[in-house]
């Protein structure tokens, strides 16, 4: 009895993701499929694919061939059956031409003779005369992501944004598996899918930064029997703000300060993102690009709720157009303050 390398019939590694056997199978099933490929023994390929995906689309079977020594079951090798003593004489049973092979049927349990088969490329699906038809493996759709630019401001609000996404289905005319009967779909082109547009509009959170992915579940590339649908992923990036600079949860943001303000002290407007204007306390000799913090003035904090800090860096502005009384004024300054 030959063993099977049923990974390597379907050109995927072992740790191959189902989605990973599924594309596999229907690139294959396609090539060598006896309608498309004349070529001799294309048949037996086509056959020896869909032994490989009987088993590797299926989770219990694929546990199963992958325990140790059930690629080799009784470990006589290549050419012999068990209790044969080295015949290589296949029972009638084993011997059915669009059945599976002695290997498959040793691992899996001896099955009822058929006459017609055909395969489900996009479920794995088996139908065949004689039985009902095998539960289809249920596989969960893909995941879309779809990148997004918006204002820092748009940000701090949250805001709403329309979409079009391009999801692909299984065709509905052959519903899934490439062919109608012998023949190529003509509605797909034997690929067992098609594609449309959708049209989302999609709540973005307050808080999201550049780097945040917003989740919308179910919004994805559809499963197939009866599988869920994968999820929407809106990939963010935050457009730059010529007032505000973003540090995380806080904010940096800049106040002219007069030059008279700093050196006495007073009070300045500042105005925080969401619009409103606040009073910040200047203290008496106040630094040029000194800091000053605004607590709760700064962005939204997406995950554990409140908002982060306006920060309030001071820029002194010095005074133009002197009167001569002011010039007066800073030279007596000037002697009573020298700079050597």
């Amino acid at each position: 009895m030959d063993s099977k390398d049923y990974y390597k019939i379907l050109g995927v590694s072992k740790s191959a993701s189902p989605e990973d056997i599924k594309k596999a199978y229907r690139k294959l099933a396609r090539k060598y499929h006896p309608d498309v490929n004349k070529e001799t023994g294309a048949e037996e390929r086509f056959k020896e694919i869909n032994e490989a995906y009987e088993v590797l689309a299926d989770p219990e079977k694929r546990r199963k061939y992958d325990s140790p020594g059930y690629q080799d079951p009784f470990g006589f090798g290549s050419g012999s059956r068990p209790g044969t003593r080295g015949r290589t004489t296949v029972p009638p049973d084993y011997a059915d031409p669009t059945g599976f092979s002695d290997f498959f049927e040793t691992l899996f349990g001896q099955r009822t003779r058929r006459t017609t088969t055909s395969t489900d490329s996009g479920t794995g699906a088996r139908t065949s005369a004689g039985r009902g038809a095998e539960t289809p493996i249920a596989q969960p759709g893909e995941n879309i992501e779809q990148p997004v630019e918006i204002s820092l401001r748009d940000a701090y609000a949250g805001t709403t944004r329309a979409f079009t996404v391009e999801v692909t289905e299984p065709c509905p005319v052959c519903h899934g598996t490439g062919f109608i009967g012998t023949r190529i779909c003509a509605t797909c082109g034997g690929t067992g899918t098609t594609s449309r547009s959708r049209k989302l509009e999609v709540q973005i959170p307050p808080g999201v930064d550049t780097g945040s992915r917003v989740r919308v579940a179910g919004a994805g590339q559809p499963g197939s029997a009866g599988g869920a649908a994968g999820d929407l992923f809106l990939l963010v990036t935050l457009t730059p703000d010529p007032t505000f600079e973003r540090k995380g949860d806080d904010l940096l943001t800049d106040a002219q300060i007069p030059l008279t303000l700093a050196i006495l002290g007073g009070e300045v407007r500042v105005e925080t993102l969401g619009g409103k204007r606040v009073l910040l306390t200047i203290p008496p000799e106040t630094q040029n690009g000194q800091t000053f913090r605004l607590v709760g003035k700064g962005m939204p904090k997406r995950r554990e709720g409140g908002f982060g800090n306006l920060l309030v860096r001071a820029q002194v502005v010095l005074p133009q157009r002197l009167s001569p009384q002011e010039k007066q004024l800073f030279e007596q300054l000037a002697q009573l303050r020298p700079t050597t």
